[in-house]
């Protein structure tokens, strides 16, 4: 055998060591794919049925965001009514109930003095001096005038 032929078988051996790393790689990448496609079906199965249960309660939440908005133009209308009946309700009674209560305080406080006289003021004589009556903002006195 020549030097020639060693080589070749050499290079034959490794050439077939290379092709049947990449047939194993091959094989393994083939069933990579293989299980990918088994997975992303099982996943479609599963989605379709949760993408349509999702738009089911999509639909059922607007209905009811319908009514909501529904129910709060209603109660905006409600609230506006009830502002302008107060402000009627005090525009038509608070005048003259304010006055109605001036009036009773009024005849409260004048039946009030007829009720207990004035004393006459006391006068303090000192032998050859006269002096001046007590005066009605004493300490005694402040809460009793009024």
């Amino acid at each position: 055998m020549s030097g020639g032929e060693v080589a070749g078988i050499i290079v034959a051996v490794f050439w077939a060591i290379l092709v049947s790393f990449l047939a194993l790689a091959l094989v393994r990448l083939a069933q990579t794919l293989k299980e990918t496609t088994r997975l992303v079906a099982e996943v479609t199965e599963q989605a379709v049925p949760l993408l349509s249960d999702a738009s089911a309660t999509v639909r059922s939440a607007n209905t009811q965001l319908a009514r909501v908005d529904s129910i709060a133009a209603d109660v905006q209308e409600v609230t506006a009514n009830a502002s302008a009946l107060s402000s009627t309700v005090s525009t038509a009674f608070g005048g003259p109930l304010v006055k109605v209560a001036a009036f009773g305080y009024g005849v409260r406080r004048a039946i009030g003095r007829k009720q207990a006289p004035e004393p006459e003021p006391r006068r303090t004589v000192i032998v050859g001096k006269t002096l001046p009556s007590a005066r009605w903002g004493g300490r005694r006195n402040r809460g009793s005038k009024g």
